[in-house]
C-alpha cells in the first residue's frame, strides 16, 4: 500500500523505521514497470489522495464515506472536519497514546476488549471519543506480557499536546480536540473531498 501510494504510511510500526521497510527496499510501485511513466490525471491525484487517508487509517470505503458524510454535515471546512474526526476515533487515540506500534495493532488491541473508555470496557474501534475522555487499560489486562513491555517502553513514546498521559497507571485522556495544525496529515483533505464532489 505504501508503494502504491509512492510514500510511507507508516502501516507497519517500528519496521517503517527500519532498512526493512518496503518503500525503502522497493522505492518503484508495485506491477509492471514501464519505461516512462504515464501522467496521473486530477481525477486519478483525488483517488490516490483518498486511497491513502483510508490505508493510513485501516478504514474500508463505506467506513470512510460514511465518516465524509458525517464531516461534510458539520459546520465549517469539510477537509478539516474530516481529518478531525479521522483522529477521534478510538483506535487512532490508543495508537497516539503509544499504547501500539500501529494503528493496526490498537485495532486488535481495541476488538479484544484490553481498553476501556472512561472506566467502561470498549470494544468498538470506530467509536469518537469526546474532550475529558480517558482511555485505560482494564484491570485483568494489566496482567499480560505485552502491558508489563509496554510499561517500561513508554517512557519514551511522544504524546500530542491535545493528548495527556500518566505513563506510570498507563492513562491517557483527551484534553482538548485537535485542531488540523495538530494533525501530522500525509493526504490532502482539500484534494479528497473534491474527489467526493465530482
Amino acid at each position: 500500500m505504501c508503494r502504491r501510494s509512492g510514500e510511507k504510511l507508516f502501516l507497519k510500526g517500528a519496521r517503517c523505521f527500519t532498512p526493512k521497510c518496503s518503500v525503502d527496499k522497493r522505492p518503484k510501485p508495485p506491477g509492471q514497470q514501464f519505461r516512462r511513466r504515464p501522467k496521473i490525471s486530477d481525477r486519478g491525484m483525488q483517488l490516490r489522495e483518498k486511497q491513502k487517508a483510508r490505508y493510513t487509517y485501516g478504514m474500508l470505503e463505506r467506513q470512510f464515506h460514511r465518516i465524509f458524510t458525517q464531516a461534510s454535515k458539520q459546520a465549517g471546512v469539510t477537509g478539516d472536519n474530516l481529518l478531525i474526526l479521522l483522529e477521534r476515533r478510538l483506535d487512532n487515540i490508543v495508537y497516539r497514546l503509544g499504547f501500539s506500534d500501529s494503528r493496526h495493532q490498537a485495532r486488535q488491541l481495541v476488538r479484544h476488549g484490553h481498553i476501556t473508555l472512561n472506566n467502561r470496557k470498549a470494544d468498538i474501534p470506530s467509536a469518537l471519543v469526546k474532550e475529558g475522555d480517558t482511555i485505560g487499560w482494564r484491570q485483568e489486562s494489566t496482567k499480560t506480557e505485552y502491558c508489563k513491555q509496554l510499561a517500561q517502553t513508554i517512557e519514551a513514546k511522544v504524546v500530542p499536546a491535545w493528548l495527556s498521559l500518566d505513563k506510570k497507571k498507563l492513562v491517557g485522556q483527551v484534553v482538548s480536540l485537535p485542531t488540523p495544525e495538530d494533525i501530522e496529515a500525509t493526504f490532502d483533505g482539500k484534494t479528497i473531498v473534491e474527489h467526493y464532489s465530482r
